[in-house]
């Protein structure tokens, strides 16, 4: 795998990651749907896991689009454009959880597999 953050840079990424979670959480918290929402949103994008089924680059491709910060702000610009709060929630959601899961290490994926990220290895074959 090549490309991946290593020593202080991947420290730096997941910090980054962690100070963009919280950012999500207090913009959540002035125009939120209420914690429920956010929490049976949250999860919602780990939904593209679903691509690993078909094969490692089909995995990695449909991961990277549902974890990718571009279409987070699609979705933001689209909500307040359109005068939209329930896309402006959405996309708040949508950017706290890439902000988790990158907090946490995992980061865009190769199509090596699952555990080759941008961020470094992740899981069993670390």
């Amino acid at each position: 795998m090549s490309g991946a953050a290593t020593g202080g840079v991947r420290i730096v990424l997941r910090l980054e990651a962690l100070c963009l979670l919280i950012a999500a959480l207090l913009a959540y918290s002035k125009v939120g749907s209420g914690w429920g929402t956010f929490a049976l949103f949250f999860f919602v994008p780990d939904i593209s896991f679903i691509g690993y089924i078909a094969n490692k680059r089909v995995g990695a491709i449909g991961y990277n689009l549902a974890h990718s910060y571009i279409g987070v702000v699609a979705c933001l610009i689209a909500g307040y454009v359109l005068s939209a709060p329930t896309l402006v929630c959405a996309g708040i959601i949508w950017w706290a959880h890439i902000g988790f899961d990158r907090a946490l290490g995992y980061g865009l994926k190769y199509s090596e597999g699952f555990g080759f990220t941008h961020l470094g290895r992740v899981g069993r074959a670390r």
